[in-house]
């Protein structure tokens, strides 16, 4: 039998740029060689496509980009002369491709942007489609939708690039976050007005559009869900135990021996009533904003039993010290079971 060819998806243009490597060289440790032929695709932080020898962009690579053309359904991979020096005009070799992971992270890897040349290249990919990754990205957006659909959201206000607010309106302490980034990035609590312009000024490093969110009280819980539609499977709700300050994720210089503040607890240390609630919640947001494949919802678990959503990431980090993969395998779902999921699921399920 003659293994998938898949194509691995990595690095990208967004502050996440490093994650996504280290979600690339995870995948690669737990793919099945028995199974899948991997094709490692990694883009530059520059936004130049390489095909390399694994996944990393500091070893040996070729240019190549992913066709639009439904009639190649894979790379177009350009050759070097003899002395591997001008590339002559035309000379390309074609890679066809079964299936794509995409492990990009944030900007141009959740948003849409390369979803939408991967509908375009007829091939299947893993993941949420445009639009749930449109609406999960930016985060006004997925409240608007989780709250049509019931469910609790903290009160926000958003801010244009161009727009002041009256900081005397608010009541503090907010969140003052880029509205479509991840990672914490850009991210500030502002317990008094006169701190608010800078944590502006911070945001908007990240994104023009900014969201101005009031504090939940309680604490971090996180649920990863892996399906298409009413089929779901999900994982052990996680708990994020914070020393002090806010969960910053993937802000730390060597994420992989811990965080300064925090510390993740799989299975979350909460009543059986509780883990059930949110479990239910995020797989109502889930389906809510039309998401498939995967996505990591998170929530604020308030003292009274009742949730609130965080955010909602629809390509979640898959490092050795990622949210995502410690859920699924505190639920029995090891990660190399849960690549060859999202493979079954992109091959059966319908694109956009």
């Amino acid at each position: 039998m003659s293994r998938l060819k898949i194509g691995i998806l990595f690095g990208g243009v967004s502050e996440e740029h490093p994650v996504s490597v280290k979600s690339a060289q995870q995948v690669a440790e737990q793919l099945d060689l028995d199974k899948y032929e991997p094709y490692y695709v990694g883009i530059t932080q520059s936004g130049a496509w390489r095909l390399c020898d694994g996944p990393s962009l500091s070893g040996e690579s070729r240019s190549a980009i992913l066709s639009p053309d439904r009639n190649v359904r894979g790379l177009l991979v350009l050759e070097s002369d003899r002395l591997g020096s001008r590339i002559r005009q035309g000379q390309y070799s074609t890679v066809n491709l079964d299936v794509i992971l995409t492990v990009l992270h944030g900007k141009q890897g959740e948003d849409g942007a390369i979803q939408g040349l991967l509908e375009l290249s007829g091939i299947p990919y893993a993941g949420c489609g445009i639009q749930s990754s449109v609406l999960s990205i930016d985060k006004t957006l997925t409240y608007l939708v989780a709250r049509d659909a019931g469910v609790a959201t903290p009160d926000f206000w958003t801010v244009s690039a161009d727009e002041t607010i009256d900081a005397g309106q608010l009541g503090y302490p907010v969140f003052v976050k880029p509205a479509r980034s991840g990672s914490s990035f850009g991210v500030s609590k502002v317990e008094r007005a006169e701190e608010l312009p800078a944590a502006l000024e911070t945001a908007r490093q990240y994104d023009t559009k900014v969201l101005i969110e009031a504090a939940v009280v309680g604490s971090e819980v996180g649920c990863a869900v892996l399906g298409n539609e009413l089929d779901l499977t999900i994982g052990e709700v996680d708990h994020i135990k914070l020393t002090h300050g806010f969960f910053k994720i993937h802000q730390e210089t060597s994420p992989e021996t811990g965080s300064e503040n925090s510390i993740p607890i799989v299975p979350a240390d909460i009543p059986a009533a509780a883990r059930t609630l949110v479990q239910e919640t995020a797989q109502t947001v889930y389906r809510a904003l039309g998401c498939r494949g995967l996505s990591r919802v998170d929530l604020f678990l308030k003292e009274d039993g009742s949730v609130v959503l965080n955010e909602v990431n629809t390509l979640p980090g898959l490092t050795s010290y990622s949210r995502y993969p410690r859920m699924m395998a505190a639920a029995g779902f090891p990660l190399s079971e849960v690549i060859d999921r999202l493979v079954s699921l992109a091959l059966t399920g319908k694109q956009q």
